[in-house]
């Protein structure tokens, strides 16, 4: 039995992790880039950004994820309501 066909892939969480996981590999994403745009348009390209930063970019994570967590039952209802549910085949 090949790897791609076993229903437990070596080094893969279960399915039931993915509502944990989409949140925190969304949340560091989008911190690491929106933390370093706000960084850099406050402080410039300068020594000072380097060090400042990825403080900025741990508090944005920290408020972040828990914040995802909380309202993306929220924002499901409300795609559902704006966009139409997928033809059944």
């Amino acid at each position: 039995m090949s790897l791609r066909s076993h229903p437990r892939s070596r080094g893969k969480l279960p399915a039931r992790y993915a509502a944990i996981v989409m949140p925190l590999v969304l949340s560091v994403l989008m911190t690491f880039v929106v933390s370093a745009i706000s960084t850099l348009k406050s402080l410039g390209p300068t020594p000072a950004f380097l060090s400042t930063w990825p403080a900025a970019w741990v508090l944005s994570w920290l408020v972040a994820f828990p914040t995802l967590l909380l309202v993306l039952p929220l924002v499901k209802r409300i795609v559902a309501l704006v966009v139409a549910a997928p033809k059944a085949s």
